[in-house]
């Protein structure tokens, strides 16, 4: 069988949301018009390839469940750094809600702006009545599942293979399970 593409995770309430400080020169903001191409960009170093200012609108900002006020983005001197999105799968979703497409800059890594930026998701989240928060995740990407343990979120066992996928992880991020 074949595996499956990504991991997931879940944050069972939206109670104690840790706080997470900035490091001097850097904030947190919500979306703007005009920041697709700094999200692309992100993406393009964090996710994949092939994202630009237009598949970002497609993908994501001209979609029914956008909310201006549910992307974040770390910024360093006014420059968006890295990014967290607060997404459902439907429109009428009020329960479940996604931390989605977390990113930052190689340049920026190491000072806790992926924490900074899931925290702000989260809180989002909360505010708008969700319940629990859920994430997919790759097995590779360690330091961002390391952030995720950090926060709260614990993996969610939704496929045969995940318990040994999530075995080797922890071996490698050198925590219990």
């Amino acid at each position: 069988m074949a595996q499956p593409s990504q991991l997931e995770m879940r944050r069972p309430h939206l109670d104690g949301i840790p706080a997470i400080p900035l490091p001097a020169g850097h904030a947190i903001r919500a979306y703007r018009r005009g920041d697709e191409a700094a999200w692309a960009a992100i993406m393009n170093e964090c996710i994949g390839s092939n994202w630009t200012a237009e598949r970002c609108r497609q993908s994501l900002t001209s979609k029914p469940q956008f909310e201006p006020e549910g992307l974040f983005f770390a910024a360093c001197g006014g420059q968006p750094v890295g990014t967290a999105c607060a997404w459902r799968n439907t429109v009428e979703e009020q329960n479940v809600g996604y931390v989605h497409m977390v990113g930052v800059l190689r340049a920026h890594r190491g000072k806790r702006l992926g924490w900074a930026v899931t925290v702000e998701v989260l809180s989002h989240l909360r505010r708008r009545g969700f319940s629990e928060a859920r994430l997919l995740t790759d097995d590779w990407r360690l330091s961002a599942i390391r952030s995720y343990l950090g926060v709260g979120f614990d993996p969610l066992l939704t496929h045969e293979t995940h318990p040994e996928r999530w075995k080797k992880v922890y071996e490698q991020l050198g925590v219990n399970s």
